[in-house]
């Protein structure tokens, strides 16, 4: 297992004890992070204008289309660890 790979899976963990929720932007874009790290670029139809949080996050995945693995995988811990402070 790589470095980055131990250190992604060590910030979804740590995602999940944040002393703080994050605002609505901040988990969009941890969650469309997760996304692209995990399974790459988007993929689907963009969820109908009646599934808000389905369209929010979509979109989210979708601005990040062409973002490496490895790319999304570091920035996911960077924020993490941002986040943790």
């Amino acid at each position: 297992m790589s470095k980055l790979k131990a250190a992604f899976d060590a910030a979804v963990a740590d995602s999940q004890m944040l002393a703080e929720r994050p605002d609505n932007k901040t988990l969009l874009r941890i969650y469309g992070l997760f996304k692209q790290a995990s399974e790459g670029d988007a993929m689907g139809k963009r969820p109908g204008f009646t599934d808000l949080v389905g369209r929010a996050k979509y979109d989210a995945w979708a601005a990040l289309q062409g973002t490496s693995t490895e790319a999304a995988m570091q920035a996911y811990v960077d924020l993490i660890t941002e986040l943790k402070g």
